[in-house]
């Protein structure tokens, strides 16, 4: 059976969300992020990145949330639309890899977790979020999904941020996207996502921002 190793933050709600559509069969793996238990000698040997998530499919181990989803839509055949659309398919799935995902994130970080407010940090990585999202708002105002006519793994990527808009952005600024807003409202009606959303509950991880969780977080800040 499928490991999928997990912790309820973006990149891993995205295979979350892909296991329940597809309804393969997986068992959680928690990995504690807040505890430090990515940098453990048994998960290094999962994913030597010390990040979440990972699979490891019956000896096939793979990780990275683009990766996995990739690898698991060609294992199994889904969500993957025509493959006229590849290309297309391809791009979005790596502009979010690279774009949405990595700004979002840093946003997040500047904005609520350096120990120092930095105006210069905070809007270089808030401005390049607001522009990520602009390019889906554009891209989503004449189409349903992002690629072809149909759900794909680029919709299940973007979602995962998408669904973090409020520590990124704040409060009602998705309204300020409105294809984009009405993109995300059709996506996490979907019944997997609740499904996904439960992995979260049915597993105790730390909540604690203290010192314990900044050093397991971002241990390249403390040389001692």
């Amino acid at each position: 059976m499928l490991k999928f190793y997990f912790h309820p933050t973006p990149n891993p709600m995205k295979v979350a969300l892909f296991l329940e559509e597809t309804g393969i069969d997986y068992t959680v793996v928690p990995v504690d992020t807040l505890k430090g238990e990515q940098h453990l000698p048994d998960y290094r040997a999962i994913n030597p990145n010390g990040k979440l998530p990972a699979i490891d499919d019956e000896g096939t181990v793979v990780f990275d949330s683009s990766a996995i989803l990739l690898y698991l839509a060609e294992k199994h055949e889904q969500f993957l639309g025509k493959p006229e659309d590849r290309a297309e398919l391809l791009s979005w799935l790596l502009f979010i890899a690279s774009g949405l995902g990595p700004y979002s994130g840093q946003a997040v970080h500047f904005q609520r977790a350096a120990p120092e407010k930095l105006p210069y940090a905070i809007n270089r990585y808030r401005e390049e979020a607001i522009r990520h999202y602009q390019v889906l708002n554009d891209r989503l105002e004449q189409r349903t999904y992002l690629v072809g006519d149909s759900y794909t793994i680029a919709d299940i990527s973007a979602w995962g941020w998408i669904d973090r808009v409020i520590p990124v952005l704040g409060e009602n600024e998705l309204e300020k996207f409105p294809h984009l807003q009405r993109w995300f409202q059709l996506i996490d009606a979907r019944p997997a996502v609740a499904k996904a959303r439960e992995l979260a509950s049915k597993h105790s991880f730390k909540a604690d921002m203290d010192e314990e969780a900044k050093r397991a977080l971002f241990p390249q800040n403390y040389k001692d």
